[in-house]
Formats: structure tokens, C-alpha cells, sequence
């Protein structure tokens, strides 16, 4: 038995069906296009992985040590591990020996060029700018040397090595040196200029210790300990070295 129209209820289920197969494989290909070249994996896209890859270069700290103090492998674990713990954006991996074979063989002086100034997709100082160049020399030493290199990290707190690091004037002037500097040093948003004796000679009539307690916990426009992230016993170091030359 035909329809109206001349087909045989079988033929009618089969166009039908044509259809709707027509139709879902048109479906099919039309989001394929859509989403042609994105590749979505599931754990690269967790809010953990999103913010660490939005993270900006060189927000980590290093360490709790006083600024120019720190070890290459404290720096390496607190900045350069970002991008050398895996190889990103070509960033010779840590312990890669094929890898940093080719940059070792450029010798020391062309590697700190690189890692003070920056390089391809690096930053100067791999973004983080409050390192010593020091700092800089040592993590370069200590990652090479991870790949066959047999470089010398600068020694911690200079010629004078661990006693000078100890010397509580040599703390003194190294925080001030990469921290206080910044608005002392001209006396922006009202702190004391360093040297001016007028200046600190009305911040000290309550005593050092205050002046120090002050300091910690932050005053007017200065944030706590000046933005400084060390322990107090260092900033207070800071606070005297600034002090004893503005007497």
C-alpha cells in the first residue's frame, strides 16, 4: 500500500531516517568547526592551574633571607623553578644536561648576561627585579651545575662571606640597599632622607625602639616594615643602619 504521494510506508521511515542522520552529522561537523584548534584539557584548565600560569613572573618570594643574601637554591625555588621546573616557554629544564649543554658551552659571563638582562622570552632577572645581581649569579650557577656545569656561586654577603652576612650593619645596608632605598633615599611621601640629621632627630625623641616598632607596623603612606619580608630582628637592622648615618 502507497500514500497519497506514491511511497511505500517503508520508504517514508527510511527518508526519515536519512533525515535525521543528515541532520545530526551536520550538527556534528558544524561544532567541529567551531571549535577547530582548541585542544581543552581538563586539568590544565582548574582554577589552580589558571592562576598559576596568570601569576606574573617573579611575584613569588625567594626566601625569608635578608635581599642579596639568598642562596641560588633559594632563589631557584622561589622564582626560577616557575618556568626551569618544566621546561616552559623554552627555559632549559633544571638538570636537563642536553638542554643547558649548549648554553654552558657559551661560558659564565654570557649566561649572567642573559639571566640579568633577559633573554627571548625572560625577563630581566626572570621578573624578579628585587634580586641582587648576585642573587641572579647564583641561581645560574646552581641550575647550571645541576646539568654538568662546575661554576662558583658569589659568595653570601660578599668578600667577607658568612661572617660579614652576620654583621647586623651589613643586613643594615643590604635591605636598605634593595628596600628602604626607594623612598628614603629622596625622601618621597614624607619619610626621613637618608643622612638628613634634622629629619631623624625628631622620628628618634621617643627612642629607637619605637622608631623600630613603628616601622613594623607601618606608618602614613610607609606599609609594614616598608614592604620588607623578613623577620623583624632584620628590619630593625635596616632602621639602625639609617640611624647611625643620619646622625
Amino acid at each position: 500500500m502507497s500514500n497519497e504521494n506514491g511511497m511505500a510506508p517503508g520508504q517514508v521511515i527510511k527518508v526519515l531516517v536519512g533525515v535525521v542522520v543528515f541532520l545530526v552529522v551536520a550538527i556534528w561537523l558544524l561544532a567541529k568547526l567551531a571549535t577547530s584548534g582548541y585542544n581543552v584539557d581538563a586539568e590544565v584548565m582548574t582554577k589552580e592551574a589558571v592562576a598559576s600560569r596568570l601569576k606574573p613572573v617573579g611575584e613569588a618570594k625567594a626566601s625569608d633571607a635578608p635581599p642579596g643574601m639568598r642562596t641560588g637554591e633559594q632563589v631557584y625555588k622561589g622564582i626560577c623553578i616557575s618556568c626551569h621546573g618544566t621546561g616552559l616557554a623554552g627555559a632549559p629544564k633544571f638538570g636537563d644536561t642536553a638542554a643547558w649543554g649548549s648554553r654552558i658551552a657559551k661560558g659564565w659571563d654570557m649566561l649572567t648576561q642573559h639571566a640579568l638582562q633577559g633573554f627571548n622570552a625572560m625577563p630581566a632577572k626572570g621578573g624578579a627585579t628585587d634580586l641582587s645581581d648576585d642573587e641572579v649569579k647564583r641561581a645560574v650557577a646552581y641550575m647550571g651545575n645541576s646539568a654538568g656545569g662546575k661554576f662558583t656561586e658569589p659568595p653570601v654577603g660578599g668578600a667577607g662571606g658568612a661572617a660579614a652576612a652576620a654583621d647586623p650593619a651589613v643586613v643594615g645596608k643590604k635591605i636598605y640597599d634593595s628596600v628602604c632605598m626607594a623612598c628614603h633615599a629622596a625622601g618621597i611621601a614624607g619619610a626621613p632622607k637618608f643622612g638628613d640629621k634634622a629629619a631623624w632627630a625628631v622620628r628618634l625623641k621617643p627612642g629607637l625602639d619605637e622608631v623600630v616598632k613603628i616601622g613594623i607596623k607601618g606608618l602614613n603612606a610607609m606599609p609594614a616594615k616598608g614592604g620588607y619580608t623578613g623577620s623583624d630582628a632584620e628590619f630593625r637592622s635596616a632602621v639602625e643602619y639609617m640611624v647611625n648615618n643620619s646622625k
